[in-house]
């Protein structure tokens, strides 16, 4: 790989880190070709890229960016997932695969700058995604009008069952 390879690299690497709100770091080392594929499109069905990357090239490229912090603990044969949107998928996708493959290990990560250890990627799989988070913060904010609703037509109900029962009364008499 020749210097200019090298630095497009860097470039890509760089851009995609500074757009992405998680990077995790993993171990893929022993796993096969098959594996690693599968892992990809995992990835790749969740928004997250996973890149094999050299850890020289790795640290030029998180450098200046909120996971610049990572670049101190790469060692070895390592892997970055960058996640965009949900963080919390890019460490579900990751944790289950981690879950049935004992080769591959999550070794850390950066939360929008924060340093997370492997223990700490797979509590972050445990929260529910976005979309969950979303939808029950919705339905928070229609119950309140729902029981407002309900409320008045419970008064409105009983009314009617008064009425009724008023009617019934001066029919037999």
């Amino acid at each position: 790989m020749n210097r200019q390879e090298k630095a497009q690299i860097i470039e890509q690497l760089h851009a995609k880190a500074a757009r992405a709100s998680i990077a995790v770091v993993t171990d893929f080392k022993g796993l096969s070709v098959e594996e690693i594929t599968s892992l990809r499109a995992k990835c790749y069905e969740v928004g997250v890229d996973y890149q094999v990357v050299k850890n020289t090239l790795a640290r030029l490229a998180l450098k200046d960016t909120e996971h610049g912090g990572l670049s101190e603990h790469l060692k070895e044969n390592c892997a970055i997932a960058l996640g965009y949107d949900d963080p919390v998928a890019l460490a579900k996708a990751l944790s289950e695969f981690d879950r049935t493959n004992k080769k591959f290990a999550l070794r850390f990560g950066s939360l929008e700058g924060q340093f997370l250890d492997g223990d700490g990627v797979r509590e972050l799989a445990k929260m529910p995604s976005r979309p969950e988070l979303l939808s029950s913060v919705l339905g928070t904010m229609q119950a309140v009008p729902r029981n407002f609703v309900c409320l008045f037509a419970n008064i409105e109900r009983k009314f009617l069952y008064a009425l009724t029962a008023i009617k019934e009364q001066k029919e037999a008499a």
